[in-house]
């Protein structure tokens, strides 16, 4: 079992940036893949960006490519997402999950979620 909390969301222009970041209960945190995913109003909730547990494998959904990153401490339990050059359109909910295995970027194949940060970007 993993409980997860993120913070680091806010409101930001177009252009600004954010980092967001995932804390994550357990000792087995290192064994979990993590992902970041995010919901917009009316929209179904999509992929961003996964990770493995060893930090060799990253996946991005085409639309944050160049402009997000996805990275993890195992030390501290903690998964981040770097978002720059942000857009109106990035605004939604996001949210971190964790899943026992491979990293993939399938949403009904992570575990464990959190409650979501919001994230705002201005035009």
């Amino acid at each position: 079992q993993v409980q997860l909390v993120e913070s680091g969301g806010g409101l930001v222009q177009a252009g600004g940036s954010l980092r967001l970041s995932c804390a994550a209960s357990g000792r087995t945190f290192s064994t979990y893949a993590m992902g970041w995913f995010r919901q917009a109003p009316g929209k179904e909730r999509e992929f961003v960006a996964s990770i493995s547990w060893n930090p060799g494998i990253t996946y991005y959904a085409d639309f944050v490519k160049g402009r997000f990153t996805i990275s993890r401490d195992n030390g501290k339990n903690t998964v981040y997402l770097e978002m720059n050059s942000l857009k109106p359109k990035d605004t939604a909910v996001y949210y971190c999950a964790a899943r026992v295995g491979v990293v993939t970027g399938i949403r009904d194949e992570y575990d464990y979620w959190g409650q979501g940060t919001q994230v705002t970007v201005s035009s």
